[in-house]
């Protein structure tokens, strides 16, 4: 057993890690209705995923204002509903590995001004997101910059200037726009997980840890959600509290390598011999080729001194 005094210290580093989902697809399905619960019939449905605008799907409503899309792969998503004669809706949509995520959108009537309003917005973020998608992040950013001026309460085009900012190396300006969409909607999930990872990759820990945690609350089945979190806890002083939720990553992800890592440093510290040895045993495995595969395999050998 080795001691406190003479344990490594804890390494950290921070990362938003990407795995990959099993390809197993869900559905969406909803209703779309209006202010006075009738159903709106061929509203037009637009679902965009943040992460590649080139995943798009389409769709409208039936005479019951119902609609249902498969073929969704684990993700989020944003959902955009457009009908003549009403303000446009978004909403911020997960689903799970072979889930459904089933909605009711409810679109406010609109008067002819604002409607034309919000319909020259709407043209100039959907240019926006094809700039993004063919990687001209400076213009795009231009593009959703127009579309606030004229619809500055739509919290969906202040997360994707930000995300385009944050593309084209404006760190500072991508925070303020992802600040301000997670203040119009403090329920989005990728409005708070984007606010905290600015935050913590300007070494604010102690601000992006409330964003960090409400996204974790608002989805407590994404790996991600989980380790972003502890690896803002570590950087806090907070081990202790931040191996749950290494714990819980992969326990979601089994395959989540930079996860048990985090775990085996943890483990260290608290003298957790076995319990160490295979989460790095488990880490070597799944990455080998890790950039800290050679200190993992440095306490490893350490630890069976």
């Amino acid at each position: 057993m080795i001691s406190r005094k003479n344990a490594f210290p804890v390494l950290t580093f921070l990362a938003v890690a990407a795995f990959a989902w099993p390809q197993y697809q869900g559905r969406i399905t909803g209703r779309v209705i209006d202010s006075a619960g009738n159903p709106v019939e061929k509203a037009e449905l637009t679902i965009v995923s943040p992460r590649s605008t080139a995943v798009r799907f389409e769709v409208k409503t039936d005479r019951d204002g119902r609609f249902v899309q498969v073929g969704i792969t684990p993700g989020y998503y944003m959902l955009t509903v457009k009908k003549a004669g009403f303000a446009p809706a978004s909403k911020e949509i997960h689903v799970g590995v072979a889930g459904e995520e089933a909605i009711e959108i409810t679109l406010v009537s609109a008067e002819a001004e604002a409607e034309r309003a919000y319909s020259a917005a709407d043209k100039i973020f959907l240019k926006g997101n094809k700039l993004f998608a063919e990687l001209k992040y400076t213009e795009a950013a231009g593009a959703y910059g127009e579309a606030i001026g004229l619809d500055p309460a739509n919290w969906a085009y202040r997360l994707n200037l930000g995300l385009a900012l944050k593309k084209s190396g404006q760190a500072e300006e991508a925070l303020a726009a992802f600040r301000k969409a997670a203040e119009l909607n403090p329920e989005s999930y990728s409005a708070n997980k984007e606010t905290g990872e600015a935050l913590a990759k300007a070494g604010q820990f102690a601000e992006a840890k409330p964003f960090y945690e409400k996204a974790a609350g608002l989805s407590p089945d994404d790996p991600d959600a989980q380790y972003n979190l502890g690896v803002c806890q570590v950087n806090l002083g907070e081990s202790e509290a931040a191996l749950p939720r290494f714990a819980k990553a992969v326990e979601l992800n089994p395959d989540f390598a930079d996860a048990y890592y985090q775990m085996a440093t943890i483990l260290i510290s608290q003298n957790k011999v076995p319990e160490a040895k295979a989460a790095l045993e488990k880490f070597l495995a799944l990455a080998p080729d890790h950039e800290k595969a050679a200190i993992a395999r440095q306490l490893l050998e350490y630890l069976k001194k």
